[in-house]
């Protein structure tokens, strides 16, 4: 009879053991170890701030410009970047060659200072400087596009800013085009900004505003309107800035000093005037053309 087999028999061969895998060390996230130096951030490639006194001509300016336009083109930042150093030195020394150029270059600008690289953003910031300083009163029309109401936005919102490394550049950006180009032109477009929703940009236009009729004789005062004048003063006195308030008060102390400077002329020259008839002794001349203290 044959035998049955058994399930409990030991098997006659012993199978291999499964080999040990390697074990990999488990990968978990940084964690801050306060024993540990931090390592340093990843940098961006170094970019130029050159002051516009060590900017020096281009020797070739004329084969340069073209270049310089691709620069502006270009989707490379630090391109853009080396670009606009060089768009500052033709506005410079070479503003004639730029003009026809001049609306392009204003554009990138504005679209540069929307970049959120704040290195990007100061370079286009001094390149705007110095076309105030190339251009002057002639970059600033009343009739022209609107490249250069969108630059003025642009800086009045950079110079708004929190970031100091921005702002502080746009604050001088801002008092470079108020010393170099057409008041009446500026005051005109400034104006439009004292009801604007930004109270920082309005403090911004008020100083902007307070710095154009500081450099306003009388009649230039009333060729803008002294009513209008008197009107932007009033609104910005109740400004929530003491900023805005501020520039307010110089405005209309501005206005006074010139109507002041105004009237002691008119009295000095009444008084020559009686001094050739030889009536400096008229009482009744005198109290008719003194003006009031």
């Amino acid at each position: 009879m044959a035998l049955r087999s058994l399930d409990n028999t030991l098997p006659t061969s012993t199978p291999e053991r499964p080999k040990k895998l390697p074990k990999t060390p488990a990968i978990h996230p940084q964690l801050n170890d306060e024993n540990r130096a931090p390592q340093p951030p990843n940098a961006d490639p170094s970019v130029d701030y050159i002051p516009s006194e060590d900017l020096h001509p281009i020797p070739d300016p004329e084969s340069k410009l073209q270049i310089v336009m691709e620069g502006l083109e270009s989707r490379d930042w630090i391109k853009v970047c080396e670009s606009l150093n060089d768009v500052r030195r033709f506005a410079l020394h070479h503003s004639d060659l730029l003009l026809p150029n001049l609306e392009k270059v204003v554009v990138v600008l504005v679209k540069a200072m929307k970049n959120p690289r704040s290195a990007l953003c100061k370079t286009a910031i001094m390149a705007a400087s110095d076309i105030f300083n190339g251009f002057g009163r002639g970059l600033v029309q009343s009739d022209g596009s609107d490249a250069f109401d969108q630059l003025l936005l642009q800086l009045l919102l950079k110079a708004s800013q929190d970031k100091r490394f921005v702002c502080d550049e746009a604050d001088k950006a801002l008092h470079v085009m108020v010393g170099t180009t057409h008041v009446l032109h500026l005051l005109r477009k400034l104006r439009a900004y004292v009801s604007h929703a930004n109270m920082r940009v309005r403090a911004k236009a008020a100083v902007c505003i307070s710095d154009c009729v500081s450099r306003m004789g009388l009649q230039e005062m009333r060729e803008f309107g002294l009513d209008s004048l008197l009107q932007v003063a009033a609104s910005l006195m109740n400004d929530r800035l003491p900023e805005a308030r501020e520039a307010a008060r110089s405005t209309v102390g501005s206005i006074y000093g010139a109507f002041s400077s105004a009237a002691t002329r008119s009295w000095r020259r009444v008084k020559y005037q009686l001094v050739r008839c030889g009536r400096t002794c008229a009482p009744q001349a005198y109290l008719q053309f003194k003006p009031s203290a």
